[in-house]
């Protein structure tokens, strides 16, 4: 539950704080005096959005600190755990919220800073506000069936789960199977030109550098009279006849010129020993001439066995790569990839043809199972709708609308969504002889605020949120109704704590913990203050709230009426029984 709320530089308070505390709260105040301020600062501390427009004039922030009491194994605390928060020895967490006049915000949970998208989780786990926009909502069939889901509890909670599962099941498998639908034509040329690619690539074989051996061998080929010519004269300036030399009349070959230059100087050794390594060098030239003759001789008898029919073969070969590489290149390491990936690129598309049929195997089974989910979800909500029905048509009567009747109709939708394949609507006849209207369109905003109590009342049993806010819902309401809703309110305090903003005294006389919210203003700027009331106090601003006049002896004494019949309401079996001071009295979050 929320302890206090201080708050400073917000709209028209410069600095005040709230006590809270358990039980029943009543917030009241003239006009302006900045009751919805106090709404404000429960929005910043969950989360809501900051703007600069809540900052006091004058002022260069706002700053709203709440302290809430927290079980400490609740979720709540669990959830400000993982966001690094810790609870202080007494179970109590901290929660602030800063705005500046330029409009930026800042956020604290137990002194740390944090997003304030945390304050918003963890707000949805501590408070419900409800305000006049409420009720409108209410007339939407979304908040109607969420209010009928809450109703119907763990079971029925189960159950909405298992539709939403399936459906989203349904959804992916419908995705996917979409996907490869819309994809089906492309699929179908890229398998077509796998296939053209295999039928020419894989009996041709191509290896890597092919193409490149091939040019090299062609050119020896295309050449090759030329080889013949140039190697054969190189053959014979080495080892040509002498008597018919390359070298001209009276020459010889290579061989027999060095012969003879190793001839001379192994004559001449004999007079100079010297001339030994001249000798061995002439030596070593006879021996490279004759070895480089004896490889041009081989060279040319190879030339020899080379048929012109190759050429025919490799230019034809060459050929075919070219067109090869210009269907599936740019390069024939390109055709060689594609060749040996087409076969399974090919088996993964003719896999996805194989997977729509999958596909919708599997969809037609997740249709079944989310129309089984849908159906006992149907189920339970029709049984739900039932004791929803009783159980606030009897709040109702004793809302002073003694003749009111709520009945939830459930129809099919068209198709089954992720809630259901429900469509809910509330239906409220105020009077007999009426026909039910939706609320969304016969119900009044007296009528929608105290359908939306009873809602309240019958939904407490089975909500798990703290602490509930009501902010003048029980604008249009007056006379006996009011008192109802007062004594309505004191009982929901039993199982929650109720915040309440009213200018109803019928309502704030029932509250256990009464605040008042006073302006003053100075002729430049407005001030409010807030304050705790009691005794004196509160029963002058009762009897203001009835008639306006705090100081008049009918209207105290009216006001004393009132706060006994609270009190008289209290202390009766099954009253609500808080006692404001005894603010340690209840079981907290």
């Amino acid at each position: 539950m929320i302890l206090d709320i201080d708050i400073s530089g917000l709209g028209v308070i410069e600095r005040a704080e709230l006590p809270l505390g358990p039980g029943f709260t009543a917030i009241t105040g003239e006009t302006g005096a900045g009751k919805t301020m106090i709404v404000t600062a429960l929005g910043l501390l969950r989360g809501g959005r900051a703007s600069a427009d809540a900052v006091r004039s004058g002022a260069t922030k706002a700053v709203v600190e709440g302290r809430w009491q927290l079980d400490s194994d609740s979720p709540a605390a669990r959830l400000a755990a993982d966001a690094g928060a810790e609870l202080d020895e007494n179970d109590e967490l901290l929660v602030a919220r800063q705005v500046s006049a330029e409009g930026r915000s800042r956020a604290w949970l137990g002194g740390r800073g944090v997003p304030a998208s945390i304050l918003a989780d963890l707000g949805e786990r501590l408070v419900v506000v409800h305000g006049q926009s409420d009720q409108w909502r209410l007339r939407s069939e979304g908040a109607q069936r969420a209010a009928l889901d809450a109703f119907g509890g763990a079971e029925l909670r189960t159950a909405r789960s298992a539709v939403r599962e399936a459906h989203i099941r349904r959804g992916e498998l419908r995705s996917e199977l979409q996907t490869l639908s819309d994809a089906e034509a492309e699929r179908e040329l890229e398998a077509a030109r796998l296939r053209r690619a295999l039928a020419d690539i894989e009996p041709a074989e191509p290896q890597p550098g092919e193409d490149v051996t091939l040019l090299a061998r062609i050119e020896r080929l295309s050449n090759l009279e030329a080889l013949r010519r140039d190697v054969g004269q190189a053959h014979e300036l080495l080892a040509g006849d002498s008597s018919a030399g390359f070298g001209g009349e009276g020459g010889g070959s290579s061989t027999e010129l060095v012969s003879q230059v190793r001839s001379l100087i192994d004559s001449a050794t004999s007079s100079d020993p010297a001339l030994g390594e001249l000798g061995q060098a002439a030596a070593d030239i006879s021996f490279a001439i004759d070895e480089l003759g004896l490889r041009l001789a081989g060279y040319l008898d190879g030339l020899e066995a080379e048929g012109s029919g190759e050429l025919a073969q490799l230019n034809d070969r060459l050929t075919l790569l070219t067109s090869l590489t210009r269907t599936y290149g740019p390069t024939l390491d390109d055709v060689i990839e594609l060749g040996s990936q087409a076969g399974m690129q090919l088996l993964d598309l003719e896999n996805d043809s194989t997977r729509i049929q999958e596909l919708e195997t599997q969809i037609a089974e997740a249709e079944a199972t989310l129309a089984a989910a849908a159906s006992r979800l149907t189920e339970l909500r029709t049984a739900t709708a039932s004791l929803l029905e009783e159980r606030v048509t009897t709040e109702l009567h004793a809302l002073a609308m003694p003749a009111a009747q709520l009945t939830v109709e459930i129809s099919p939708l068209d198709e089954i969504a992720a809630h259901g394949g429900d469509r809910v609507a509330f239906m409220l006849r105020p009077h007999p002889g009426t026909e039910p209207t939706p609320l969304g369109k016969g119900a009044s905003g007296g009528e929608l605020s105290r359908v939306m109590l009873a809602l309240e009342v019958v939904l407490a049993d089975v909500s798990s949120v703290p602490t509930l806010v009501f902010d003048e819902v029980d604008a249009g309401v007056g006379g006996s109704a009011a008192i109802e809703i007062g004594r309505r309110l004191q009982r929901l305090s039993a199982n929650a704590q109720v915040i309440v903003v009213t200018h109803l005294a019928q309502v704030a006389a029932f509250s256990d913990n009464h605040i008042s919210i006073e302006k003053s203003s100075d002729g430049q700027f407005t001030t409010s203050s807030i304050r705790r009331i009691s005794g004196a106090d509160r029963t002058q601003e009762i009897a203001r709230l009835l008639s306006g006049l705090s100081d008049s002896e009918t209207g105290n004494a009216h006001a004393e009426e009132l706060l006994e019949l609270a009190a008289a309401n209290r202390a009766a079996p099954g009253g609500a029984g808080h006692d404001a001071a005894a603010d340690g009295s209840r079981s907290v979050v």
